[in-house]
């Protein structure tokens, strides 16, 4: 005889009855073949079966672990129902740039994972719904917002970046005439620049580019900037300035060979391999060689899947922790390992190798045995001794993070107080030490994601309409 306290946690739970279910995905033959997308979307009979797993807690973590603080229950509840465009218009006008940072964010560490269902079955599919959402509100113009009327404050951008995008969308959502500048020749940032087509194509960049440009901002692309240009023109030009540009150096490895020819960094590597990209140095092409990426975070998964993509012989990803303590996105991971990537995971660098030409020829590795986790989490690790071990390279990638990187003397955007660090000083709205002048991003946290820029957008976005209030 059944169990009737089954039938009621099904009847008031679809999640104890109804499994998750992930979004279509293109074959393994068909994607490596190419830069587009992997993911589909789920048809809209699935998007309200799967959304109607949430089970609207009165204190949603999903909301809390999200860095942009998403109205997640909201338009789940509404995409349960059936109320797709209600949903969509929900998703679009409470989320900042949101068809593209649900393609970066690594929702499996975030909404996801604090998912209260976790653990008693597998969390809400989060993601997918939103994307989902994202593609039916283009679809179906509910994305587009109609634009406020003016009111008659200009405000200047620096960088087209995501948090610099982001800062012009909530502006301009507010009546402010918008002028973004960038020194690159596309709007984008790291979104173009270095984030993999495979995962964010550069079409639905542009397609909110475009929607930017219909609500008035204006993209002054390829900016040259005057040394003194902050002070003696923009804040005379324009009521308010953002600073959003990217300001950080990539980390290096501190191994004999680090500097052999073969030995590339991780952003130059996915900027020189996306063909769709204007040219700024060449290709760096790795058909036909063993190529070894070192690091364990998303950047080092992307340079992994853009080498098979690049036609190479072999790809090894190598990490000095174990698999679980990689800070990547699961699901980037789990698509590299169905892509053909293969890892060495405890393994530490000691030397890149020599061919005698001045190139590299491979590496050698010594194993590594790791510790209980710290407070943050992490397990250190130490070197096992006697385990060194050798592996053939042809062409060796550091994705192993970045570091801050202050302003240079020379930088036209001096002024605002620097901390000792070198960082940006701002208050609670994102205002530095000039006023008018905002900032965020790497510029006031040191090296950031995507999220976090955007997150800081939106604070100097209402810091600056809360400064110009006070003008009138």
């Amino acid at each position: 005889m059944s169990d009737p306290r089954t039938h009621k946690a099904e009847a008031e739970f679809p999640w104890s009855a109804l499994a998750r279910s992930g979004p279509p995905k293109r074959p393994v033959a068909e994607r490596v073949a190419d830069f587009l997308e992997i993911y589909g979307l789920y048809d809209e009979a699935t998007a309200q079966a799967q959304a109607s797993r949430c089970i609207q807690c009165p204190e949603p973590t999903c909301v809390t672990g999200c860095p942009l603080g998403a109205h997640i229950p909201e338009w789940l509840a509404l995409t349960a129902e059936g109320h797709f465009d209600e949903a969509a218009t929900v998703l679009q006008s409470t989320g900042t740039l949101a068809e593209l940072c649900e393609r970066v964010c690594p929702a499996d560490h975030l909404c996801e994972a604090l998912c209260v269902i976790n653990g008693h079955a597998q969390p809400v599919s989060v993601r997918a719904i939103e994307h989902f959402l994202n593609e039916y509100a283009f679809a179906h113009g509910t994305a587009a917002l109609p634009p406020p009327p003016p009111n008659g404050y200009k405000v200047a951008i620096i960088g087209a970046g995501p948090g610099g995008l982001a800062c012009a969308d909530e502006l301009a959502r507010r009546g402010y005439a918008v002028t973004v500048f960038d020194s690159r020749k596309m709007p984008g940032g790291l979104l173009v620049y270095g984030t993999p087509a495979f995962r964010l194509e550069h079409a639905i960049v542009h397609r909110r580019i475009e929607q930017l440009e219909q609500r008035g901002v204006a993209f002054r692309m390829g900016a040259d900037f005057a040394p003194d240009v902050l002070q003696a023109e923009l804040l005379v030009r324009f009521d308010a300035v953002y600073l959003g540009f990217g300001l950080k150096k990539a980390r290096t490895l501190d191994v004999p060979g680090a500097d052999l020819k073969g030995v590339e960094q991780a952003l130059p590597f996915l900027v020189q391999s996306d063909m769709d990209l204007p040219r700024e140095a060449p290709v760096i092409d790795v058909t036909g060689q063993r190529v070894v990426v070192i690091g364990g975070g998303d950047m080092a998964i992307d340079c992994l899947r853009t080498a098979v993509r690049g036609h190479a012989k072999e790809v090894l990803g190598i990490y000095r922790r174990d698999e679980a303590s990689m800070p990547c996105s699961r699901r980037e991971l789990e698509n590299a390992v169905e892509e053909g990537v293969r890892f060495e995971f405890q393994a530490a660098p000691v030397a890149l190798l020599d061919d005698d030409s001045g190139a590299v020829r491979g590496l050698r590795l010594v194993r590594t045995t790791l510790g209980a986790p710290d407070a943050d989490g992490r397990r250190p690790f130490a070197v096992a001794p006697g385990t060194e071990f050798e592996l053939a390279a042809d062409r060796v990638i550091l994705a192993l993070g970045f570091d801050p990187e202050p302003l240079p003397p020379t930088s036209p955007f001096n002024g605002p107080q620097l901390s000792a660090q070198g960082a940006m000083v701002v208050d609670d709205n994102q205002m530095t030490s000039l006023p008018g002048v905002f900032a965020g991003g790497d510029l006031v946290r040191g090296p950031s994601s995507a999220l976090h820029s955007v997150r800081d957008a939106r604070k100097a976005a209402a810091g600056i309409h809360a400064f110009l209030a006070a003008k009138r």
